[in-house]
C-alpha cells in the first residue's frame, strides 16, 4: 500500500494517544503491585467491560474468523460463537464469587481454595504453565498476525515488525500499569471497531462484490448459513454440535475459561464491586459475540469473491512472503484497497487493537511470574517498589521470549487449535471446584498432566502420518482427562475442613455440593441462588444471540427473520434485566442447618 501523510498522521497520532495514559499513570502503578496488576480494585463495570472486549479485539481475531469463513463458511464460526455459553456462565455463577475472593491473581485462588504443600505446586505450576507457556503461545498468535498484516501491507519482513512491535509494547507496559491498560484499551476498542466497520464497508464497494446485495447473491447459501447443512453430519458434528455439546465446558481457553480465569479474572478483581464485576463480564460478553462479529465476516466473505483462492493472493501480492500465505491473510489482502485516510485509521485501529491484547497478556503474564512465584516462592517478605520492578522486568522478557516463539507458528488457526487441544478435558474441573467440597489440589494437577499427556500424544501421533479428526481428539481427551481427575478426586483426602469453612464464608457457592460444609459455618449470608443464576444464564445467551443472529438476518435482508430475532431480542433482554435485579435483593441469613 501507498500510504499518504493523512495515513501515517492518523497512525502516529494514535500511538501518542494510546500512550498517554501510560504516562498518567506511570507513579500510581509504580507505588504497588496492587495498583499495578490489579488498578487497586477500583475499576467500574463499563471501563472493565470494555476493556476486556478490547483484550479479546487483536491482530489475530479478524484473521482467525477470515480462516474460518473461508474453509467452512459462516457457520465455522460456532468454534469460537459456543464460548459464549461460557461466558454467560462466568457473568451469573462465578463474576460474584470471584470478586468476593478478594485474590490479587485468580492463581492464589488455590490458597484459599486449597490447603497443604499440594496448593502450593498449583499455584507455583500454574503460574509457569500459564503465565510463561500458555502466555507465549498467545502471545506469539497475535505477533504471527501482525507480522502478516505489515508484510502484506508495508512489505516488512517477520524480524522488522517484531523488534518494532517488541519496542512499543515494553515501553507500554512497563510503564502503565492496569490503569494504563484499561484506560488505554477504552482509546484502542473505539479507533479499532471504527476501523472494521470501514474495511467492511469497502470491502463490498468491490466491483467484484458489488455491495450487500451482491455478496449475497454471488454467495451460496452454505457458506453464508449460521448454522452447517445438517444433510452433511460430518460438517454438523465438528462445527455445531462438538462446540455446544462439548467444547464451551470442557475446554480452557484464555478469555472463555469455564468459570472465569486469567485477565478475565484480573478485570473482575480490579472492580471496584461485585455488581461492577458482573456487569462487565456481561457488556464483555454482548459486544464480544454481538457487537464485532459482522464486520469480520463482511470482509471474509468479501474475499472469496476477490481472492477465492490462496493462488489468487500470491499472485496479486507477489512481494508476500509466500510462508505467510494462508487463508487467514486474506483480511490484510482486503484491507488493501482501502482508500487514503481510511487506510491510516485502519492501521492505526489494527495496532491499537494488537498493542491492547499484547499489553494485557504482558501484564497478566508477569502478575503470575512475580505475584504467584516469584513473591510467593523465591523472595518473600521484599517491598513493592522491588515487585513492581520485578514485573517490570519480567513484562520485557515475556516479550521477547514471544517473540521468538512465533517463528514456530504457520497460521491463526493452528495457534488457535494448539491452545484448545492443550486445555481439552480441564473445563469441569474449573466450573465443579467452587461448587463441589471434595474438588482438592490433586484434582487440579492430575487434570493438567493428564490433558497435557493425552493432547502430547496426539501431536506426536499426527506428526507421524496419523490422520485423526479434531472431534476425535477433543472426546477422547475430555474422557481420559475427566476420568482421571474424578478418579484422583474420590481416591485423595479432601481439603480439610478449617480451609473448606473459612473459604465457604468468605465466597458463598451455591447449590447442594457445599451441604456438609455449610452445616459446619457459622450463620452467615445466603449463597447466591443456582436457579436464579441459571435462568440468568438462559436468557443472556438468548438475548446475544438473538442480537447476533438478528443482525445477520438484517444485513442479509431477510427481514422477516430479521424481525422475528428482533422479538425474541427484546423479550430476552426485559426478562435478563429483571432477573439481575433479584440479584441484589439484600440477602437474608441462612439458616443454620442441623
Amino acid at each position: 500500500m501507498n500510504f499518504t501523510t493523512l495515513d501515517w498522521t492518523i497512525i502516529a497520532a494514535t500511538v501518542v494517544v494510546s500512550f498517554l495514559p501510560a504516562l498518567f499513570f506511570a507513579k500510581r502503578a509504580g507505588s504497588s503491585t496492587a495498583e499495578f496488576f490489579t488498578s487497586g480494585r477500583a475499576a467500574p463495570w463499563w471501563l472493565v467491560g470494555v476493556s476486556m472486549v478490547a483484550t479479546t479485539f487483536s491482530t489475530d481475531t479478524p484473521n482467525l474468523v477470515t480462516n474460518l469463513v473461508r474453509e467452512g463458511g459462516v457457520a465455522n464460526n460456532w468454534a469460537w460463537w459456543s464460548f459464549l455459553l461460557t461466558g454467560m456462565m462466568t457473568v451469573m455463577l462465578y463474576a460474584r464469587m470471584w470478586r468476593r475472593s478478594g485474590v490479587l491473581t485468580d492463581l492464589e485462588f488455590y490458597e484459599i481454595r486449597y490447603a497443604g504443600r499440594a496448593a502450593s505446586v498449583v499455584r507455583g505450576f500454574r503460574a509457569v504453565y500459564l503465565g510463561l507457556f500458555f502466555n507465549c503461545v498467545i502471545m506469539a498468535t497475535v505477533n504471527l498476525a501482525a507480522a502478516k498484516i505489515a508484510n502484506m501491507l508495508l512489505g516488512w519482513p517477520m524480524g522488522q515488525t517484531l523488534l518494532v512491535c517488541a519496542a512499543i509494547n515494553i515501553l507500554f507496559a512497563v510503564t502503565s500499569g492496569l490503569w494504563g491498560v484499561l484506560v488505554a484499551d477504552l482509546l484502542q476498542f473505539g479507533v479499532a471497531m471504527t476501523g472494521s466497520i470501514a474495511a467492511a464497508y469497502y470491502a463490498l464497494q468491490r466491483p467484484e462484490v458489488g455491495g450487500m446485495a451482491g455478496l449475497v447473491s454471488k454467495l451460496d447459501a452454505k457458506t453464508l448459513a449460521f448454522v452447517p447443512d445438517f444433510g452433511d453430519w460430518s460438517l454438523t458434528l465438528t462445527v455445531l454440535i462438538m462446540p455446544i455439546a462439548v467444547q464451551w465446558w470442557s475446554v480452557w481457553y484464555p478469555g472463555a475459561e469455564p468459570g472465569g480465569g486469567s485477565y478475565i479474572a484480573q478485570r473482575m478483581l480490579a472492580s471496584k464491586s461485585e455488581k461492577d464485576a458482573l456487569a462487565g463480564t456481561l457488556l464483555f460478553n454482548v459486544a464480544h459475540y454481538a457487537l464485532r462479529s459482522w464486520p469480520w465476516i463482511i470482509v471474509a466473505l468479501a474475499s472469496l469473491l476477490v481472492f477465492p483462492t490462496l493462488d489468487d493472493i500470491a499472485i496479486a501480492f507477489p512481494y508476500v512472503d509466500r510462508a505467510l500465505i494462508g487463508h487467514d491473510i486474506a483480511y490484510p489482502a482486503m484491507l488493501t484497497f482501502l482508500p487514503a485516510g481510511f487506510a491510516g485509521l485502519m492501521v492505526a485501529g489494527l495496532l491499537a487493537a494488537y498493542v491492547s491484547t499484547m499489553v494485557t497478556h504482558l501484564n497478566w503474564g508477569s502478575s503470575y511470574l512475580v505475584h504467584d512465584l516469584y513473591r510467593r516462592f523465591i523472595r518473600p517478605g521484599g517491598n513493592e517498589k522491588h515487585y513492581v520492578l520485578m514485573g517490570r522486568l519480567v513484562t520485557a522478557g515475556l516479550m521477547i521470549a514471544a517473540g521468538l516463539f512465533t517463528y514456530v507458528l504457520d497460521t491463526a488457526r493452528e495457534g488457535f487449535q494448539l491452545l484448545l487441544s492443550v486445555g481439552a478435558g480441564t473445563g469441569l474441573l474449573y466450573l465443579l471446584r467452587w461448587f463441589w467440597w471434595r474438588v482438592n489440589a490433586w484434582s487440579e494437577i492430575s487434570a493438567m498432566i493428564g490433558s497435557f499427556l493425552v493432547a502430547f500424544g496426539f501431536l506426536i501421533a499426527r506428526k507421524s502420518g496419523v490422520d485423526i479428526p479434531d472431534h476425535v481428539t477433543l472426546l477422547a481427551t475430555v474422557g481420559v482427562t475427566s476420568v482421571v481427575w474424578i478418579g484422583t478426586t474420590l481416591l485423595t483426602r479432601p481439603t480439610n475442613d478449617a480451609t473448606l469453612i473459612k473459604f465457604y464464608e468468605l465466597v458463598r457457592p451455591a447449590g447442594r455440593g457445599w451441604t456438609r460444609i455449610a452445616a459446619l459455618a457459622p450463620v452467615g449470608a445466603a449463597p447466591d441462588s443456582l436457579p436464579q443464576a441459571m435462568l440468568g444464564w438462559v436468557l443472556g445467551c438468548t438475548f446475544v444471540y438473538s442480537a447476533l443472529f438478528g443482525t445477520g438476518s438484517f444485513l442479509y435482508g431477510r427481514m422477516p427473520q430479521a424481525a422475528m430475532w428482533s422479538v425474541v431480542f427484546a423479550l430476552s433482554g426485559f426478562a435478563l434485566q429483571r432477573v439481575l435485579r433479584g440479584f441484589w435483593a439484600a440477602p437474608k441469613a441462612a439458616p443454620k442447618a442441623a
